[in-house]
């Protein structure tokens, strides 16, 4: 069992630093019978003298200049321990699932300069969600979806829907849509539960009924189907690209009467951010691109 005090290592480190024990007595702000008494209970449980007393003087013994050097460095890391002055660690940022083929590169490569390293994680609502609340993960950057209580959340953006069409179809000539529009349209939604029950809301808040026609496993999947003209895909994420991931060309209107959804950076409440995670959170606002 250890029995050396921080301490003790401070007196002795002070003594080889000052050259004698008046001067680090002096320094250190104590009694000079205080710095000997510790001097002498650390060389007991060393069983092996630091010091080398002469005419009043103190130098280190072979044995002690090692030692001395090894302990002033571990009382400097515990100085910096207790500043928290560390190395910076990366981030532990989990993207939305949907959102991170359009702002995860751009940000990694954003920060590549000067910003705090990343450690992503690409996530769907429920993993990220638990993810938060378990102290897995730093920030999330999400919709404002299916976040369990005791999360802080900085609005980024609001967005609002969008539908997505073949060229040739009937309403691809306005300019915007409504949910009535699209009620009676055959709807391609992505599979998953949360964004499918927000999008079936905003239907039902109206007194409509959406007509699902397809649920696909991802956002790319659902752009096929709309440019292949199985139907009308919803999404609040807007791929740049005007064609499908099979190179059929799409088009986008937005939804006219169905609000818009907040992009978050949450964090938990209870998790005190790390010096790279505060700095990741002020110069995020700036950094992502347009939705």
């Amino acid at each position: 069992m250890l029995s050396i005090t921080l301490r003790q290592l401070e007196y002795a480190t002070a003594i080889a630093g000052h050259g004698g024990m008046t001067s680090a007595a002096a320094a250190l702000n104590v009694s000079q019978p205080a710095l000997s008494v510790a001097l002498a209970q650390l060389e007991a449980q060393l069983g092996q003298p630091l010091f080398l007393r002469c005419n009043g003087r103190v130098t280190p013994t072979s044995f002690g200049t090692a030692w001395l050097a090894e302990a002033a460095r571990q009382v400097q890391g515990i100085r910096r321990l207790v500043e928290g002055a560390l190395p910076e660690s990366p981030v532990r940022l989990a993207v939305f699932d949907d959102l991170a083929p359009a702002l995860l590169a751009p940000l990694i490569a954003r920060l590549a300069e000067d910003g705090p390293r990343l450690a992503p994680q690409v996530l769907g609502f429920e993993p990220l969600a638990a993810a938060l609340t378990g102290g897995g993960i730093d920030l999330a950057l999400t919709w404002d979806l299916g976040l369990p209580p005791g999360i802080d959340r900085q609005e980024l953006a609001r967005v609002a829907p969008h539908a997505v069409l073949a060229p040739d179809h009937p309403l691809a000539g306005h300019a915007r849509l409504s949910l009535a529009q699209l009620a009676g349209q055959p709807l391609i939604l992505t599979d998953q539960g949360l964004s499918l029950g927000h999008m079936r809301a905003l239907f039902a808040t109206r007194g409509l009924t959406a007509a699902i026609a397809h649920r696909t496993a991802t956002l790319e999947l659902m752009r096929s189907f709309a440019a292949n003209g199985l139907g009308i895909g919803l999404s609040y994420s807007r791929p740049a690209s005007a064609h499908s991931h099979d190179g059929r060309p799409l088009i986008t209107r937005p939804l006219a009467d169905a609000g818009a959804e907040p992009l978050v950076l949450a964090r938990l409440s209870g998790n005190p951010l790390s010096p790279a995670a505060a700095r990741l959170c002020d110069m995020l606002p700036a950094l992502l691109p347009p939705l």
